[in-house]
């Protein structure tokens, strides 16, 4: 057990270390999220896109 507290304490600088990647990772999950909503935005145009392109429009 006391290596695995050595391990998460990384020599005193485990609060930062793991701050850091908890940080990296909430960001990368904000990136994949917005990456998410812009290509069902950008699908959602193409549909409306080609759906005017044959006439099908309801304007």
């Amino acid at each position: 057990m006391a290596e695995v507290e050595a391990y998460l304490g990384m020599g005193g600088y485990g609060a930062f270390i793991w701050a850091a990647y908890l940080l990296a990772t909430l960001i990368l999950a904000g990136l994949l999220a917005q990456s998410r909503r812009a290509l069902k935005k950008q699908e959602a145009l193409l549909l409306r896109l080609k759906s005017i392109r044959r006439g099908d429009s309801d304007d």
